[in-house]
């Protein structure tokens, strides 16, 4: 319920009423002011807006970095507005101008993008980054390489999925980040690894496996990437030949239908986990069972990194 004492928000020359416990994105959504978003749980910062006037509620400048908060950026879908706020656009520099170099098929329902970006991003395989089309529809995907290479599952009805699989080389998008912490640093290059997710969260555990590689990393590496049958499975030919090349590297390729559930499989191979360091990435589901798996194997919660892919909420 309204009241004369609720926040308005003013976007552009649009003052904007919010009712009784909404958030910034409910309210210029509902004012048909088309705000790019996805997760709405802050996650995917897709919905990132910049304060020009009034207090920013400290929650909802949750996960910014510090020089985004600085300048007043928030997230609209963690925003609960205490008193009016003007509120712009992200400024030149949070997004920037990109365009699409190559896309193929690495499955059946599994789209290999590549993008070129217009000035360096800063980022590193396994982060992951917002894409958004010309129109402002945006949708997160992880890094799995150097060269912005993204898995994009193509969904029945997905706007941005089926918008990838027509578009050409060339074609212009605008991205921001990166974001996330689920990403290789040397440490100990001696430490064993264990890689696990399922579906197309195979996107950030590639990048990180070959930068682990790449940065010389001599432990033991361990790589499951589950699916519900071997359709699910992609870079399957690429993975074995580094399992191949690299003697430190250990591919298994996990089915439901023939190994059971990933977590059980996991602690089947690896009943004991001590010192290990962890990464998990994929549905929210699995993410959760793998990190308590992993964790009741004796890995040091601080020692597991995490990416949870969550979904968006209008396709």
């Amino acid at each position: 319920m309204s009241s004369a004492n609720s926040p308005v928000l003013h976007w552009e020359d649009t003052p904007v009423p919010c009712l009784e416990g909404d958030t910034a994105l409910e309210a210029l959504l509902r004012a048909g002011i088309a705000i790019p978003h996805s997760c709405r749980a802050g996650a995917c910062q897709s919905c990132l807006v910049q304060a020009k006037s009034g207090a920013v509620p400290a929650a909802a400048q949750q996960g910014l970095k510090d020089s985004l908060r600085a300048q007043n950026y928030l997230l609209a879908c963690l925003c609960r507005p205490e008193q009016d706020l003007t509120l712009a656009p992200p400024g030149q520099g949070v997004r920037i101008p990109a365009f699409l170099t190559e896309a193929d098929w690495l499955s059946d329902s599994v789209l290999r993008v590549r993008l070129a970006a217009s000035e360096p991003l800063g980022h590193r395989p396994g982060q992951y980054l917002t894409l958004f089309r010309p129109d402002g529809l945006g949708r997160s995907y992880s890094i799995a390489g150097d060269d912005l290479e993204l898995h994009v599952r193509r969904i029945p009805g997905g706007a941005m999925s089926n918008w990838l699989a027509e578009a050409q080389p060339g074609d212009a998008v605008t991205i921001q980040g990166p974001a996330g912490d689920c990403f290789y640093t040397p440490g100990d290059p001696t430490q064993p690894m264990l890689l696990a997710g399922a579906g197309t969260g195979l996107a950030p555990l590639f990048g990180i496996l070959r930068d682990a590689l790449r940065q010389g990393h001599q432990g033991p590496i361990w790589l499951y990437h589950g699916a519900l049958n071997e359709r699910g499975l992609y870079l399957t030919t690429e993975l074995q030949a580094m399992a191949a090349e690299y003697p430190n590297f250990a591919y298994r390729p996990a089915l439901l239908d023939r190994d059971g559930p990933l977590p059980e499989l996991i602690s089947r191979d690896h009943p004991k986990l001590n010192g290990w360091r962890g990464f998990v990435c994929g549905d929210p589901t699995i993410v959760n069972m793998l990190r308590k798996r992993l964790f009741l194997g004796g890995m040091a919660s601080r020692a597991i990194s995490a990416d949870a892919f969550l979904p968006a909420t209008l396709k």
